[in-house]
């Protein structure tokens, strides 16, 4: 049977929602490899809307999460309390604020953070039948919250980032933008694509790589199952 992969967005675009060039990559290099995968997002209102021009806050002009995702899933996109881990055989989440400001409160608490609950009520089953888990950009700040302790993920070289993933009980490993950190034990991979990209190519580089990595995953009888 063909493999599927669910892909959880955070809105569209970079300053507050999903990234697009990430979301677009994961969903190019799935579909390369002739995975079929199904995009999830929350049914609920932004943190707020930002200008890409300008990079400001825009007042007075609410959006919904899971109408700004459908943007990048051509609207082919279901709610994320919809997504039964039992339907598929690993997840991946893209970067963008949207994942500090939907999926979480990352971007005003810090290491003092919160995960959007249906999130977690989402993704705890993935983890707890090791099914392999894909974090690229800011979604492995999630990672310690959203899973547990000590499991190694990367940003790529933010030292703030990287000391709110310590102190909040998780293992940051430095990580050239072309390159991914693999948890082997907790089945999850991690790339920095935009937190070091420069160029829509060399995110291209890491991300491929990650969902390479998942796809094998799925192959793979977990270390301790």
């Amino acid at each position: 049977m063909t493999k599927q992969v669910a892909v959880v967005l955070a809105g569209c675009g970079v300053f507050d929602g999903s990234e697009i060039y990430e979301t677009t990559l994961t969903l190019l290099r799935l579909d390369q490899l002739g995975i079929d995968y199904r995009c999830f997002a929350p049914d609920i209102e932004q943190h707020h809307v930002v200008n890409h021009l300008t990079q400001e806050a825009q007042e007075g002009e609410p959006r919904n999460v899971l109408q700004e995702s459908a943007r990048l899933a051509r609207g082919e996109i279901q709610p994320l309390d919809e997504l039964k881990a039992s339907e598929f055989d690993a997840v991946i989440v893209p970067g963008g604020f949207g994942v500090a400001k939907n999926l979480s409160d990352f971007a005003s608490e810090g290491d003092g953070m919160q995960v959007l609950e249906a999130l977690k009520e989402a993704l705890t089953p993935f983890w707890e039948d090791a099914k392999p888990i894909g974090m690229m950009c800011i979604s492995p700040v999630l990672v310690p919250r959203l899973l547990g302790d000590s499991i190694a993920v990367t940003v790529g070289h933010d030292p703030s980032v990287a000391g709110a993933i310590s102190a909040m009980g998780g293992l940051h490993r430095s990580c050239a933008v072309d390159d991914i950190v693999v948890d082997l034990e907790h089945r999850v991979v991690t790339t920095p694509a935009y937190m070091l990209a420069t160029r829509i190519s060399e995110a291209a580089t890491g991300i491929f790589k990650l969902v390479d990595r998942i796809d094998e995953m799925m192959d793979q009888k977990p270390l301790n199952p």
